[in-house]
């Protein structure tokens, strides 16, 4: 892979990209995966309606859409061999320092009880979810929310939802490449789960040119590995 485009691994390819979310995806897995929908999350899918495309969301990932029956595969794919699929949600109050008019960066998203928060009309749901930011905390990783005055961090529900299933990888799924998945991978991977990112059910914002290849960089660099979720 040259480290470009929706299709690129985390890794170098070769022997880097695996069949994901099967018990035989690394040697001893035994069947203990999640994958995180980022959706978001043990599968993570984050899969918004916010996040279609222009001018159907307020928070258009380009080609988002387009991940959704990979997604789907990959869960369907966790469940058959018994593995746990959990979800994260973005679900924010009208007001939050999150949203550009309240003093970030981003366009009005996912905002509590709207259509835009819901999850897309096609995504296979059939898991948890844990939702995010529901008291205007900032934050793009599933594993952790931090306070917007203090700046501290505090955790999701995600980590003891995996722990409780003793779940050892993680594999995450969704939106987007460089916010939410790359912080839920770099987060599950410190915390010691082995941790793949599933390159085929990925797109990035893209906010600057290249952010998502620099997404691809930091998961690597971090021990992320790349998986397929379709061969």
């Amino acid at each position: 892979h040259d480290g470009t485009g929706p299709g690129t691994g985390v890794g170098d390819g070769g022997d880097d990209v695996h069949r994901a979310v099967t018990p035989h995806l690394d040697d001893g897995l035994g069947g203990v995966l999640a994958v995180v929908a980022q959706a978001r999350a043990g599968l993570g899918q984050h899969r918004h309606a916010d996040a279609r495309p222009r001018p159907a969301g307020g928070l258009s990932v380009s080609g988002g859409e387009e991940v959704v029956p990979t997604v789907n595969a990959a869960i369907a794919a966790a469940e058959d061999a018994g593995a746990g699929v959990l979800y994260t949600q973005d679900w924010h109050p009208p007001e939050t320092p999150h949203f550009a008019r309240d003093g970030g960066i981003w366009p009005v998203h996912c905002v509590q009880d709207t259509w835009g928060a819901a999850f897309h009309p096609q995504l296979r749901v059939s898991g948890e979810v844990v939702r995010k930011g529901t008291g205007g905390e900032d934050g793009y990783s599933g594993f952790t929310v931090r306070d917007p005055a203090s700046g501290h961090p505090s955790d999701t529900l995600l980590e003891s939802l995996l722990r409780d299933r003793g779940v050892t990888t993680v594999a995450v799924a969704g939106l987007a490449t460089d916010y939410c998945v790359r912080d839920t991978a770099l987060d599950a991977v410190q915390r010691g789960f082995a941790t793949f990112v599933l390159i085929d059910a990925v797109r990035a914002v893209d906010l600057q040119p290249g952010d998502g290849a620099r997404a691809f960089e930091a998961m690597r660099r971090a021990g992320v590995r790349s998986a397929l979720a379709i061969p």
